[in-house]
């Protein structure tokens, strides 16, 4: 049988790789945060390549969208997250039986893995035929999962499983304790005067009393005295226990590889479900992207950082979404603004959206059209680094030739504040060229900048403001709206700059 994969659209798509190391980008985007908040309590299943490797077809997205939806049904989830349970199960129980020095002990332990394992798949398989699955990727795995209950392999493993278990079932022993010693022999019917003693003696029982009553340990190691009295009971009953030996023998790989490779990749599912719950729950939209490889128009209605909003969602603070759009040829979208208004926290959205879109996740917003990129960079801000011997603009110029030496026509690239340290004419010149060597390339882009010449170069630009309420010119709204730059963030940051605030001014006036 064709082994199915439900993050996987086809089989010629490459595997998941447990060694890919973490996009350079991340910090930026601040998913690094939002990655380790998804997969938190999930540590078993390694979750993070998953997060780490973004699709480049749209079909394998949709295919992934489609696992999504279906998961939406409530009976379906439930099903899956008892089937986790009981392989979490299983996999405890492999790894405890590892740790195991007693040969009989340990193939006890393998017989109790088997009989839950099968027990899991037999549920699951069941539980998959009550509901209505639509997604390639389930219908999938419940017909592989169907044909595999039903095969030989299967059939007797289940069956030897519960032959034996009742075999064991059987066996009954008796020690008689010694001074010194012990011996071990079978069960004879000997009476259990255990209850009679009790009923005798319960009539001279008052009020609370001391309970001498002998309490076996659940742990699973044994002592010297346990391993030799359970040897004893092996020859005591050889025939089954040859039996067992060689049933474990026989079944040492009884772990399906597709039914392994599942438990962990809907995981990469459930994680995320249950991440976003909490943001559902407070009244903000995820929605399944519409994407393409070949449209740039894109847009977004109600989007917002996760990293940041699961930060306000603890103080239960206010989070604002924000709206954004690009139509025909416009491919750079200017955010200018006062400082502190937001503009940063929009880049990171932008940023979020196109990367878990591509990794087939539901993305924050009631609705989102974007373009399936091929590489995604970022350049923020950064303390200078003495090692490198550059200072902050020339730092500058090198990471950004980097990305221009790099990016291609389906490429994302993401800027925020660049420039900063150099003259307002330098920074216009070099903010132009940057800017107009995007354009030409037509990659998709989101520049953060005081410069408000970089919004309105060509007609591939599209100036964003950062807004404040009219009112209140110190009071900002957080909202990004599409309207042409008005010049006041650069005025503001050179009254800072020079101390020519309103409030430096007072206290200088007053001093």
């Amino acid at each position: 049988m064709t082994l199915p994969s439900i993050i996987r659209a086809s089989p010629k798509d490459a595997p998941l790789n447990d060694g890919v190391a973490e996009p350079s980008f991340f910090g930026d985007l601040n998913l690094d945060q939002v990655v380790k908040a998804v997969t938190a309590g999930k540590e078993e299943y390694n979750l993070t390549p998953y997060f780490y490797q973004p699709l480049h077809d749209v079909d394998a997205i949709a295919y992934r969208h489609e696992v999504w939806r279906d998961l939406k049904n409530n009976m379906l989830s439930i099903h899956v997250r008892a089937f986790a349970a009981r392989m979490h199960s299983v996999r405890q129980h492999l790894e405890q039986a590892s740790k195991l020095h007693y040969q009989l002990q340990k193939e006890s332990w393998f017989l109790d893995e088997a009989e839950i394992y099968c027990a899991a798949v037999s549920t699951f398989v069941r539980d998959l035929d009550t509901v209505e699955l639509k997604s390639r990727g389930f219908s999938a795995f419940h017909e592989y999962l169907t044909k595999y209950v039903e095969s030989d392999r299967f059939a007797a493993l289940t069956a030897e499983t519960k032959k034996l278990r009742a075999d064991l079932g059987t066996v009954k022993y008796a020690i008689l304790a010694t001074d010194g010693g012990f011996t071990v022999r079978r069960y004879e019917g000997e009476s259990n005067y255990s209850t009679e003693v009790e009923r005798t003696f319960e009539k001279f029982k008052q009020g609370a009393v001391k309970s001498y009553e002998a309490r076996f340990s659940d742990l699973a190691g044994m002592n010297h005295i346990e391993e030799k009295v359970l040897e004893f009971v092996g020859r005591l009953y050889p025939d089954i226990f040859r039996t067992l030996a060689e049933y474990c023998v026989k079944h040492a790989g009884f772990l399906d590889e597709a039914i392994v490779a599942f438990d962990r990749d809907i995981q990469f599912y459930v994680a995320y479900q249950d991440y976003i719950s909490g943001f559902k729950r407070a009244g903000l939209n995820f929605s399944y992207p519409i994407m393409s490889g070949d449209d740039k128009e894109e847009r977004s209605e109600d989007s917002f950082d996760l990293a940041l909003a699961g930060k306000l969602a603890i103080n239960k603070s206010r989070i604002v979404c924000n709206d954004f759009h690009l139509a025909s040829d416009e491919r750079i979208l200017v955010v200018s603004g006062p400082n502190q208004g937001g503009k940063t926290t929009f880049a990171r959205t932008f940023g979020q959206l196109h990367y878990l879109a591509s990794i087939g996740c539901p993305v924050p917003g009631s609705e989102a059209k974007l373009f399936l990129f091929d590489q995604l960079f970022t350049h923020f801000e950064k303390e200078e680094d003495i090692t490198t011997l550059r200072g902050k603009l020339e730092d500058d110029l090198v990471r950004i030739h980097d990305i221009l030496a790099r990016a291609t026509s389906n490429s994302i690239i993401i800027m925020n504040e660049i420039f900063t340290s150099t003259t307002l004419n330098d920074a216009i010149f070099l903010g132009k060229n940057v800017i107009k060597r995007i354009s030409d390339r037509d990659a998709l882009c989101l520049c953060v900048t005081f410069i408000d010449e970089l919004a309105s170069l060509d007609k591939k630009t599209v100036s964003m403001v950062s807004t404040i309420v009219p009112d209140n010119p110190a009071e900002r709204t957080f909202k990004i709206v599409r309207k042409p730059a008005d010049g006041l963030s650069y005025a503001l940051s050179i009254a800072e700059k020079y101390k020519l605030t309103y409030e430096r001014l007072k206290e200088r006036l007053n001093s």
